[in-house]
């Protein structure tokens, strides 16, 4: 039992351990997914607090991975642990049975799980941790009282700083679709050999008061006028993964045509500024960003600006560059900002559709530079 017992502690700890640092490379996912669940559940007003939610979560992963492999303070972790896979498994139980949601965002971006492959882990991990549960009183320390605090506060402090930096300065990993080295639109293609999804016609028709479904193939022996027509549509046989990386994703310039393509097919560099929203401290970071103007321009190189809402975010920069900046605004679509754009602005160089690097607004001093080099 107590080899069962060593074992089980080893894969719960550095499971919830490697689950927590993936999530923390990008704290804004695990928000955005949280996000997308409070929408569906109609809860509009926690969004503004997603982010904190993240926060807390992920680094209580990390820490409760932690305190499970020294084995601090198990009874009471092992309640913690307990009530946290409940919470989980409930998430991703109801992500299959409603099909409301495609992915948990239980490793983020970085490791894709279904909903279904999310469920049966949490469900594995469920007995592993009532196995712990039952026999939490059994479990003894590693290390004396105050290694084991020491241990626990780097962990803790671990976690918290590696979540700031990420969010000042972008992802340690990007797993994002428009990473450096990627090329935009060959990534809004469909990958080659992928498989569609296989449908068929399906027709339903009402006779004595019963509505019945059948194929194009299967009508009733019987049809004939006692069948009333009610409607028809394609029902799904077999899930396809024909999807591209990057999707519902255009840029629209000042009339309302659409110029991805026209965009992304311009020769040689550019440097193109995703705005989510202007950040408060943009004033402080106004020499920077000026630079990195200047350095695109010693390039020659296009200078625009993609942001869901182009007239205030014109307005914003005017008044904060006194209009002396003459960018060219794009309209985006705010969920795929979001995605390219895990900073409040984040500057991407890219040459000819490819990504050659991009950079928080924080760093924007940075990216001048290297801008220059190129």
């Amino acid at each position: 039992m107590r080899v069962l017992l060593n074992i089980s502690r080893f894969i719960v700890g550095v499971l919830f351990i490697f689950s927590g640092l993936v999530k923390a490379n990008d704290p804004l996912g695990l928000s955005y997914k949280m996000q997308e669940f409070f929408e569906v559940w109609g809860w509009h007003g926690l969004h503004d607090f997603t982010l904190a939610f993240s926060i807390i979560i992920i680094a209580f992963e990390i820490i409760a991975g932690m305190a499970v492999l020294i084995g601090w303070q198990f009874r009471l972790f092992s309640w913690l642990l307990l009530l946290l896979i409940i919470f989980f498994t409930f998430l991703t139980g109801y992500a299959v049975l409603s099909g409301d949601i495609k992915e948990c965002g239980c490793f983020g971006d970085c490791i894709k799980l279904t909903a279904w492959d999310s469920f049966i882990k949490d469900l594995v991990l469920t007995g592993l941790i009532v196995l712990l549960f039952l026999n939490r009183h059994k479990v003894q320390p590693l290390f004396s009282r105050n290694a084991n605090i020491a241990v626990l506060l780097v962990t803790t402090l671990a976690a918290l700083w590696m979540q700031w930096h990420v969010l000042e300065h972008l992802p340690l990993v990007d797993c994002l679709p428009y990473k450096k080295g990627n090329n935009v639109l060959e990534k809004m293609k469909i990958p080659p050999g992928a498989i569609p999804d296989s449908s068929v016609i399906t027709f339903v028709y009402r006779k004595d008061g019963k509505d019945i479904e059948f194929t194009a193939d299967k009508f009733p022996d019987d049809f004939g006028d006692q069948y009333t027509f009610v409607k028809r549509y394609d029902k799904l046989v077999r899930k396809g993964n024909a999807q591209a990386a990057i999707r519902d994703f255009s840029l629209k310039d000042s009339t309302g045509m659409d110029v991805t393509n026209q965009y992304f097919s311009m020769p040689g560099r550019k440097v193109l500024l995703f705005v989510r929203d202007i950040p408060a401290d943009l004033s402080e970071h106004a020499a920077h960003l000026n630079l990195v103007y200047n350095a695109a321009r010693e390039l020659n190189a296009d200078f625009s600006v993609a942001t869901s809402t182009p007239a205030d975010t014109k307005a914003a920069i005017d008044k904060i560059f006194e209009g002396k900046l003459p960018l060219n605004y794009l309209s985006c679509d705010a969920v795929a900002i979001k995605t390219a754009s895990r900073s409040s602005i984040t500057i991407y160089l890219i040459n000819d559709a490819t990504v050659v690097n991009k950079w928080a607004y924080e760093d924007a001093n940075k990216a001048a530079s290297e801008i220059r080099e190129q």
